[in-house]
């Protein structure tokens, strides 16, 4: 059973969590969020301990991802009741990794000699891991990424990804938890000595010490790549005018006429939203001839989002969610198919056992995901076009970085989350991304947010949200290959390894008292 003080503190815990992110920032919140958690966590059995967590989780992601009914609401047309139930499923769903990082530190903590500073964070960045790809993934809201606005803290994310953020952040309610549980050996449990604990804390504080220093200096670095002029052309199209045919003409004129004003700065490229253009790509082949002889008008490159036809068999088209190029030196667009897909938005897994949960695709079907990643070569810049969600997964953007982009575009249509938190938090994670990678970023977004990003995290301007805008930027290219480019997750490895071996210590040491 679980005390009712317990509850308020595993409450507590969740609710700091939520201010921490966008659109509030209040990001300092997030490096204590963790230790009422771990003080109710405190000689807890596993059905107790989970539970606790479970409270926690449920309350930080509720406030976190409450958008996702927004979305189901408005434009899958479903009852309020099934949205409400859906989320729930949704966050329950990722409530259970807060549960066994709860059910894992309450069986370690205070049976080893390992201090919570040390647990606390190996434990969380190893189940964030294992949140970004298990059942495809849904790393929203990681604890790193509330500290995007704190450029010289995470600086170091060009060495252990977002993952090293989350690590440091989670050490410090350890490192505060074991001060407050601080006392003398007790009914047969094994404490840490003052001294030992203090040695721990002094440590944590230099790499600390030391990250912000490292941070500093990478800030004051230069890319010396190339200079870009970049146009961002930001439509501001209502989802559910986006694939209605009656206003395909006037979406169509729209664009082309805010890409004519954008040619006031000469850019060398213009880049439209994800499925900015409302027909299927190659496959509508008047309206496709209109946008190439468009821009071959412009004398400029264009990079814009569609939908295109792929294994085209009478009665059964398949289609893709796609970025398209068209280039002046280029007889035929490049074209990259995305490759991470949203379910129940851009395909229906588990359909058979989920049939009341409709798609969120505008009615097109199930997308054909893409096979390979692709670098678009032009002669200012090497691109890598992520689409939409696929911005939220460190390792598949590194890919593209690693296999010779220098710039990354991210096309996406956020109008699908209204005016809540999601289009802010969706934009604060390309900031990580950017530093990753150490190339800059530039994001165009049908309803907003769209902006530009340098390779240092620095935000160089922003569009307001569901308003038409053109914005005319530079950035530099990147022309230097990060360690997290280079070789990945290897901090995370280390973390999940660390993670094993706390567990395996306790497990023996349980075995020797039986």
């Amino acid at each position: 059973m679980i005390k009712n003080k317990d509850i308020i503190l595993a409450l507590i815990s969740g609710a700091l969590l939520v201010p921490a992110f966008p659109p509030f920032d209040y990001y300092l919140c997030a490096w204590v969020a963790l230790v009422p958690l771990l003080l109710a966590l405190r000689n807890k059995n596993h059905g107790a301990a989970f539970l606790t967590g479970f409270i926690t989780g449920l309350v930080y992601f509720l406030g976190t991802v409450y958008w996702v009914s927004h979305s189901m609401y408005y434009y899958g047309y479903l009852p309020v009741i099934i949205c409400v139930l859906v989320l729930l499923l949704l966050c329950s769903a990722l409530s259970v990794y807060t549960g066994i990082f709860s059910v894992l530190f309450s069986s370690i903590q205070g049976k080893t000699r390992v201090p919570a500073l040390i647990v606390v964070p190996v434990l969380w960045v190893s189940l964030e891991y294992a949140r970004t790809y298990v059942l495809t993934g849904l790393p929203w809201s990681s604890l790193g990424y509330s500290q995007y606005k704190l450029l010289p803290l995470i600086q170091i994310s060009d060495i252990t990804g977002i993952y090293g953020v989350s690590f440091l952040v989670a050490a410090l309610s350890g490192a505060i938890f074991d001060v407050i549980a601080y006392r003398s050996d007790k009914a047969g449990e094994v404490h840490l000595n003052r001294w030992p604990l203090t040695l721990y804390i002094a440590i944590y504080a230099v790499v600390l010490v030391g990250v912000v220093i490292y941070g500093s200096v990478k800030l004051q670095g230069k890319a010396g790549g190339q200079k870009i002029k970049v146009s961002l052309v930001q439509g501001n199209i209502e989802q559910d005018k986006k694939w209605d045919i009656k206003f395909r003409r006037e979406v169509i004129d729209k664009y082309k006429k805010l890409t004519t004003k954008s040619l006031e700065a000469s850019p060398d490229i213009i880049i439209w939203p994800e499925t900015a253009v409302p027909f299927v790509f190659d496959y509508d082949k008047k309206l496709t001839e209109e946008i190439v002889l468009f821009q071959k008008e412009l004398g400029t490159a264009l990079l814009f989002g569609s939908i295109t036809a792929k294994n085209s068999k009478p009665g059964n088209t398949e289609m893709s969610n796609s970025a398209i190029l068209l280039s002046p030196r280029e007889d035929a667009p490049l074209i990259y198919d995305k490759i991470h897909m949203v379910p129940y938005g851009e395909y229906v897994p588990l359909r058979n056992y989920f049939p009341f949960i409709t798609r969120l695709a505008g009615g097109i079907g199930d997308f054909l995901p893409g096979k390979e990643i692709v670098v678009m070569e032009t002669p200012f810049a090497k691109i890598g076009n992520v689409i939409c969600y696929e911005i939220i997964f460190p390792g598949l953007v590194r890919k593209f970085v690693d296999r010779g982009a220098n710039v990354l575009v991210t096309i996406t249509n956020d109008a699908w989350f209204g005016h809540t938190s999601a289009p802010y938090q969706h934009f604060s994670m390309a900031v990580f991304r950017a530093i990753e990678n150490r190339v800059p970023v530039a994001r165009a977004a049908n309803t907003g947010i769209s902006g530009f990003i340098d390779s240092r995290g620095r935000i160089l301007d922003t569009s307001d949200i569901f308003v038409e805008a053109v914005m005319n930027g530079e950035i530099t290219a990147g022309d230097e290959k990060s360690f997290y480019t280079k070789y990945g997750d290897i901090f995370v490895y280390l973390c999940l390894i660390s993670a094993v071996l706390l567990i395996a210590g306790r497990w023996f040491s349980s075995k020797k008292i039986d």
